[in-house]
């Protein structure tokens, strides 16, 4: 069919006309797995660590703080090659195949040195550095693909896709428990590389503004049945630039409340385990911890981003936060009361509150600031988890080691309390400080409200 050019009641492009499979020879599904698969391949790498920490502090030598400081600069390396990384698919630099299978490379090198490096110069440049960066090239690569795919359902495929970024650690965690760290990471980095080179090489962006054939776009924008965002969800006011989008103070808001959830979450992965030890509930409890909360943090997060959908970004986005926050001081309470099975279940919470807010905030973007900057926006968003990687991984093992495990887990449930109050504070710049309802506006002549 031939491509054509509409726009809705809101002012926003779409391409219509042009089926996934004429432009790829495959359903857009393809781009869905191929993205998700991707992530699963590198994820050993940051969810995996707090498990391997032990053992990587008994056999090299190395001190709790130093450790952790490697997971902490491979967060700061992963988030701020996202900025780059989106600009040049952006442009069309650069294919999303190769951004991947480079950023595998990368990341497959990362675990290797994390396995058989034994100076910690060395480690902090293959694991930290370089796996770091393939990681982010991976990361940002993957998402923008899958949205761009998936415009009409894109908070529940971001979603899906870094889901798989938690997920995929799931094995490798089970295994750490009862296998050498050097053999789990060898064979890590072997599947890491198989599975990039093959998804991989499925990825491909979508012409600009792309929309499925199949889905009228203009009745979309404004049929509740269609698009269940609606009236919870409104599009931006206009488009703005990212300094534009800096200076409405909406933008630096978010990048505070995601550096601070990022800081949260990243804590839960990286001290789980190493608190449950020492509350001495035993290696099988740290690691079954570790594993679900991982695993609840990739599977809940389509799960959240469709309830966003149907309640509201900022409405789930503040009970997401709530319920990190909780969980700290819930994990405190049940190591101190020597309840392996009440440890595993904060866990599990934990990992829900400490994943879903990824995908939320991502589309907040769009709905805030628009489409024509979105990628650039949403790299500066995403570097904040730069920030809440180096406090909530390498600060905070500082403060571990200095006063103890309990009072810090107790800052964090208090810290995540006041990030979730903060989210009423984000506001869509352009509009009025109405309700979301208010902004709609009045019914048109010949629609009816309910009940009247």
């Amino acid at each position: 069919m031939t491509a054509r050019d509409v726009r809705d009641v809101y002012g926003r492009q779409y391409r219509v006309g042009e089926d996934a499979r004429e432009l790829t020879g495959h359903p857009r599904r393809w781009q869905l797995w191929a993205a998700w698969a991707c992530m699963v391949a590198i994820s050993p790498l940051q969810y995996s660590f707090g498990t391997a920490a032990l053992d990587l502090q008994s056999g090299r030598g190395w001190g709790a703080v130093q450790t952790m400081w490697l997971l902490a600069i491979f967060v700061a390396c992963q988030a701020l090659v996202a900025i780059p990384a989106a600009w040049l698919q952006r442009v069309r630099r650069v294919t999303p195949t190769r951004l991947v299978v480079l950023g595998g490379v990368f990341a497959a090198a990362g675990l290797a040195t994390l396995a058989h490096a034994a100076s910690y110069p060395a480690v902090v440049l293959g694991y930290a550095v370089i796996g770091g960066t393939g990681a982010g090239l991976v990361y940002a690569a993957c998402i923008t693909t899958a949205g761009r795919w998936f415009p009409d359902n894109r908070v529940a495929t971001i979603g899906f896709v870094t889901g798989g970024f938690a997920v995929g650690a799931v094995p490798s965690i089970a295994l750490l428990t009862v296998a050498d760290h050097r053999l789990v990471f060898d064979l890590a980095a072997a599947l890491a590389l198989l599975i990039v080179l093959t998804a991989g090489g499925v990825l491909k962006d979508p012409p600009r503004h792309w929309w499925p054939a199949e889905l009228d776009a203009q009745a979309w924008a404004v049929d509740r049945k269609l698009n269940r965002s609606i009236p919870n969800n409104i599009p931006a006011a206009r488009h703005y630039r990212p300094g534009e989008a800096m200076r409405t103070g909406a933008l630096p808001l978010m990048w505070l409340t995601l550096a601070l959830s990022t800081a949260l979450s990243l804590f839960g992965i990286a001290f789980v385990v190493s608190y449950a030890i020492q509350a001495q509930l035993g290696l099988a409890v740290a690691g079954f911890a570790a594993g679900l909360l991982a695993a609840v943090n990739g599977l809940g997060r389509s799960f959240a981003g469709q309830l966003s959908d149907r309640f509201g970004r900022r409405r789930v986005l503040a009970a997401v936060l709530m319920i990190e926050g909780l969980t700290q001081v819930g994990l405190v309470l049940a190591g101190e009361a020597g309840a392996g099975w009440a440890f595993v279940l904060f866990a599990m919470f934990a990992g829900l509150g400490g994943g879903a807010f990824y995908a939320i905030m991502a589309n907040l973007v769009l709905e805030f600031f628009g489409e024509n900057s979105l990628l650039q926006n949403q790299a500066i968003l995403y570097s904040a988890k730069a920030a809440g990687g180096l406090v909530g991984v390498g600060v905070t093992a500082g403060l571990v080691e200095a006063i103890g495990y309990r009072p810090v887990f107790l800052g964090a449930g208090l810290l995540g309390l006041v990030t979730a109050l903060s989210v009423r504070f984000l506001k869509q710049p352009g509009r009025p400080s109405l309700t979301v309802r208010s902004q709609l506006g009045t019914p048109v002549a010949g629609v009816v409200r309910p009940g009247k």
